[in-house]
């Protein structure tokens, strides 16, 4: 299976246990350093949501797993170089999140307060075309800073962080 297809299936959300311990199941969540921010256009004072952006696909696939809630104006941003379809799931998330799938530096669609789905199957969301990145924050958070869909988005890195990029495991 080509490392493209691997990401796709992790970024689904699809894990494959075959021949994996018990370890991966009870893997701690992750918790990643804020290296860009994205501050939304509007009257003063700056409304700016701090990020953090997974790098691998490892990363990737864990995403907000067994994390708890998101401060306000925190959030993970998933950046897709070329873009392509995503699917997100909520598995093993504990706490209700907004996804924002974002494409061309705008919000083209929205799925608000997506419920936590501790066992398996689990719901995907997302649009069915391609987006540049998809980002997540606690639910109602979108909503509260006055984000839809049209919404403009500038996503910048944080001075001395790396690339938002993923990179190769």
């Amino acid at each position: 299976m080509s490392r493209s297809m691997l990401r796709r299936w992790a970024l689904a959300g699809v894990v494959l246990l075959v021949g994996c311990g018990p370890g991966l199941t009870e893997s701690p969540p992750q918790f990643l350093p804020i290296t860009a921010q994205w501050c939304l256009e509007g009257p003063a004072p700056p409304r700016c949501i701090q990020l953090e952006v997974p790098r691998g696909e490892r990363q990737y696939a864990m995403g907000l797993q067994l994390r708890p809630p998101l401060p306000q104006r925190r959030g993970m941003w998933f950046p897709y170089a070329p873009p392509e379809v995503a699917r997100f799931w909520m598995h093993r998330t504990p706490e209700p999140l907004d996804m924002l799938f974002i494409r061309d530096g705008r919000v083209v669609a929205l799925e608000k307060a997506v419920p936590p789905c501790m066992n398996l199957p689990c719901r995907s969301y997302g649009p069915d075309t391609a987006v540049d990145g998809v980002l997540e924050l606690a639910a109602g958070q979108a909503a509260v800073l006055g984000i839809s869909v049209g919404t403009q988005v500038r996503i910048k890195p944080l001075p001395g962080a790396s690339p938002s990029a993923p990179a190769r495991d």
